[in-house]
């Protein structure tokens, strides 16, 4: 008999799931519900169009639903599943271009629902000249709208908020960037890195307001939209919504185990509470490592490795996940900034015996041209001396650097292993002992000196 596994969502983790459904159940009959027009698209690319370095929105997308539909699999876009029946294995599915209902049914369901956008609750956030940047459409309006504007409000100092305020400074808008904790990237980097990072960009003309709240958004008499905040008022031409996102659940609410805050819970194979369903990407929860928990990480890369898990493991438990450190990084005015692992206040949120060293030097001899200093955070358990985060901030691309702590924090690495890891040497890339290896000399000098082995 065959068997019918049914994917609702055909973004990264949708689109990951069904390639592996492809290639370890060749008979199962494969049905993709999307919403959208279209798939695949990877929204860090609308910062990266808006300064010119993507020609095309449409050249961030890397699959069409024709590549699918080649392959067997029946393709559903522009159709909305309007409820889910757990109990029964059947979806109620409305054909957004003809408004017809129709019901279907499964034996398994994967989960890529996504998640949307947290708009804020203030008074006319609902303007015309406020926008989202998280689909492709909605990049794509950003991006038309934009275009003939010259003052613009990103509301937001994460990534997104990050991305978008180079991308405008780069393209000669005037911006405001307004970011209502303390610090820029607060849940990524410690308050050292995120000062840096507050400087780049007002080196380049953003103008930053951090510890602000926008209380309300209205029209000018003069065509303009008016920002009312904790610090005053602000007149500009557009602003652009990049506050966080929650996931998009709703279709299994009370029919699985979710997490407070809605996402759905799993176990290391990607399956739900329910046997026959199984969640991926910005719906689900991770494993986070360092605190071994649950989390919520709506990363790109997560949902890909959370896809490609649930489409191995969609009619058996064949592979574990190994869980994430949260591994991340940007592009700041021509610095990279790479992070995996917990900041301090996460680590002490968890109840760790936590601390952190600061390491600032060359990534590479002096006597070489462009040394460029290197900043390094790192974090980790003074209980056992297991790393825990680490940050770095460089004009240099460090951003491999986050992935060798990454893979040292997955296998309980230590902060004396780390001082002794065997790296490569040769002026071009870096000291005899790495900018890795002397920050956690650091942390070893200051607990007193190496564990005995």
């Amino acid at each position: 008999m065959t068997l019918k596994v049914v994917v609702i969502g055909c973004t990264h983790a949708g689109i990951a799931a069904v390639k592996q459904i492809l290639k370890n159940y060749p008979d199962a009959e494969v049905t993709v519900y999307e919403r959208q027009s279209t798939i695949s698209y990877l929204s860090c690319a609308t910062y990266l169009h808006i300064e010119g370095t993507v020609r095309s929105l449409d050249d961030a997308r890397y699959v069409e639903p024709d590549d699918f539909a080649d392959e067997g699999v029946t393709m559903q876009i522009n159709h909305d599943v309007i409820r889910v029946n757990a109990s029964e294995h059947t979806l109620l599915v409305q054909n957004l271009a003809t408004k017809a209902m129709a019901t279907d049914t499964y034996d398994k369901l994967i989960m890529a629902t996504g998640s949307l956008t947290a708009i804020p609750a203030i008074p006319g956030v609902e303007n015309p000249k406020v926008l989202l940047c998280k689909t492709y459409n909605q990049a794509h309006s950003l991006c038309d709208y934009s275009t003939n504007q010259k003052r613009i409000a990103i509301i937001g100092g994460g990534y997104v908020g990050i991305e978008l305020a180079e991308g405008y400074a780069n393209t000669g808008h005037d911006v405001l960037l307004i970011q209502q904790p303390t610090h820029l990237l607060d849940q990524y980097v410690e308050p050292d890195i995120s000062q840096t990072v507050a400087r780049l960009l007002k080196a380049h003309g953003v103008q930053v307001l951090r510890h602000t709240r926008v209380t309300a958004f209205t029209d000018t008499d003069e065509g303009k939209l008016c920002l009312a905040t904790e610090a005053g008022k602000f007149k500009v031409d557009m602003a652009a919504i990049s506050a966080g996102i929650i996931p998009q659940t709703d279709l299994l609410q009370g029919q699985v185990k979710m997490a407070a805050n809605g996402a759905i819970l799993t176990d290391d194979y990607m399956q739900t509470s329910n046997p026959d369903i199984l969640a991926a990407g910005d719906a689900a929860i991770s494993h986070d490592n360092p605190t071994n928990t649950p989390s919520y990480a709506p990363l790109v890369s997560h949902a890909v490795r959370q896809g490609t898990l649930a489409g191995i493991n969609a009619f058996e438990r064949r592979l574990r996940t190994i869980g994430t450190q949260n591994t991340t990084g940007v592009l700041v005015f021509d610095h990279t900034l790479a992070r995996t692992g917990l900041t301090m206040k996460q680590a002490e949120d968890a109840h760790l015996n936590a601390a952190h060293v600061l390491y600032a030097g060359p990534y590479r001899p002096k006597f070489m041209p462009e040394h460029y200093p290197v900043m390094v955070e790192l974090i980790y358990d003074q209980n056992n001396r297991k790393i825990l985060g680490v940050q770095l901030l460089c004009q240099h691309d460090i951003s491999q650097a986050a992935n060798v702590v990454s893979a040292l924090i997955q296998s309980g690495g230590t902060i004396d292993q780390l001082a002794m890891l065997d790296m490569l040497f040769s002026p071009n890339f870096s000291e005899p002992f790495n900018y890795l290896n002397k920050t956690a000399q650091k942390a070893v000098d200051q607990e007193n000196g190496y564990l005995r082995t």
